[in-house]
């Protein structure tokens, strides 16, 4: 494995020099910008009744494609996005990446060792990028994270622009400015990530305003301008999550165990706030692109490491299979792709990985297991594949499984030593927003399609060597 994976990296130096470029020669750039805790239904992009304003990341979508299924695949880990994160870097697999939460496991037989040479910024380096990375501190992949050239990473989540969003913005227009002053024509890779919308989520007072929202907690009065409740908003979740005393369900400043109507909007409120404050973030570097004549020659990709609940279906976190934190939004502006385009797309953040070097003409290291979407972004295609997996195993196991395939999905629980055993099918067409009093999963007259997304899900659990089985299906 370790001598393939070298020839791999040789093969990709190699074709650095034939990346694609433009009539002028100059190869393109990346700019890969993650929000952390980012429901695509918060943006207009996805949901146009959205409150959130949002006018860059509306114009990148205007002048590029909005991928409508977008997905993480999932987390062994409470943390969801340490896997995730460890995926959009490596192109792996959930259940092959150097960890994968397996009781008494250190480092992960299915995943080669030297990994790490192998991921973003290393591949890119190798063809003769500069590679620049500002992000949050822990919960990622620090030994990809390393690869990068030139690296400012702090966990920012302040209101004030020294301690927020406006920070991780300063180092990317720093570096700019270097190299504008050294005149490097080298093309670049910047992974622009950001600490928000995570919480705490303190967002600078003139933005909470807009948003009827306060870092304080809410009012006893709501607040005219306060963001409505979601159409799948519940108190609490009909069953337990399978994660006794989750952090994101119990101790999340501002909310705590709540799920009253106040709390949840000013909630939701204060994710607009630091949500729009990344949008403003971003307009400072997408103008400093075009003031170097960089940007049209820029991939930019918007994304986020994984989805949020905040009220939806009486959850508060990350750790659930619904599409509103199993899906990302995922958003692509760049040479080639038409502007205001929109596809179903079927990719996992891992896919990323390919792509990026498919659109750079590079070469994907041999580790790789995502496929390159970029005929999806092209138009030549509509999906990479027909059949998505997702999987929650943070908490108690084997924990929460789903699949999905067109208009159908279905999420199985299987946690608090088989005390929550519980089967969800959706036909999402029709229920889009997964109410639950709408769960398919006992109606005679879907059992056939029930059993099908149950052979699939089964399939795709083997295919991916996940080292769980749940109660009804066959053991390993």
């Amino acid at each position: 494995m370790r001598a393939a994976l070298t020839f791999a990296l040789l093969v990709t130096c190699a074709l650095g020099a034939h990346a694609s470029t433009r009539d002028d020669g100059a190869r393109p750039n990346i700019l890969f910008i993650v929000a952390d805790d980012q429901s695509p239904f918060d943006l207009r992009a996805y949901r146009p009744s959205s409150r959130l304003e949002t006018p860059t990341i509306d114009r990148l979508a205007a002048e590029g494609m909005v991928l409508d299924a977008a997905y993480h695949m999932g987390s062994w880990s409470g943390a969801v996005c340490t896997p995730s994160r460890h995926m959009i870097m490596s192109g792996r697999s959930v259940w092959h990446l150097p960890k994968r939460g397996v009781a008494g496991e250190g480092a992960n037989p299915e995943c080669p060792e030297d990994l790490a040479d192998h991921t973003l910024a290393a591949v890119f380096n190798a063809a003769g990028y500069a590679t620049m990375r500002t992000c949050k501190l822990g919960n990622s992949y620090e030994a990809a994270n390393a690869q990068f050239s030139v690296r400012r990473d702090a966990t920012k989540r302040g209101a004030s622009s020294d301690s927020g969003s406006a920070w991780h913005a300063d180092q990317v227009l720093d570096y700019l400015d270097t190299r504008e002053r050294d005149a490097d024509e080298r093309p670049f890779l910047i992974y622009f990530g950001f600490s928000h919308p995570h919480d705490p989520r303190m967002a600078p007072e003139a933005l909470l305003e807009r948003y009827g929202a306060s870092n304080d907690g809410p009012s006893d009065v709501i607040p005219a301008e306060a963001p409505p409740l979601p159409p799948n908003y519940l108190p609490e979740h009909p069953f337990h999550h399978g994660h006794p005393h989750l952090r994101d369900e119990v101790a999340v400043q501002g909310v705590l165990e709540r799920r009253d109507e106040a709390t949840i909007r000013n909630e939701i409120g204060r994710q607009f706030a630091c949500s729009e404050n990344i949008d403003m973030q971003i307009a400072r570097v997408l103008e400093k692109l075009e003031a170097l004549g960089e940007l049209d020659n820029t991939y930019v990709v918007y994304t986020s490491d994984h989805g949020m609940a905040i009220g939806r279906h009486g959850l508060q976190g990350k750790q659930n299979l619904y599409e509103h934190t199993w899906r990302v939004p995922l958003i692509v502006r760049g040479p080639g792709i038409a502007a205001g385009s929109r596809a179903p797309g079927n990719v996992y953040l891992l896919d990323c990985l390919a792509t990026l070097c498919d659109l750079t003409g590079l070469a994907p290291p041999a580790s790789n297991e995502g496929h390159s979407f970029r005929g999806v972004l092209e138009g030549r295609d509509r999906t990479v594949r027909e059949v998505l997996f997702g999987v929650y195993a943070g908490g108690t196991k084997p924990g929460m499984r789903s699949v999905r395939k067109g208009d159908w999905k279905l999420i199985k629980y299987d946690v608090l030593d088989g005390a929550v055993r519980q089967t969800q099918l959706f036909e999402l067409a029709s229920n889009p927003w997964e109410l639950i009093d709408d769960n398919l999963a006992e109606d005679e007259r879907h059992r056939a399609k029930r059993l099908e997304l149950e052979a699939l899900l089964l399939a795709e659990m083997e295919r991916l060597d996940d080292p769980y089985r749940l109660w009804d299906q066959p053991e390993r």
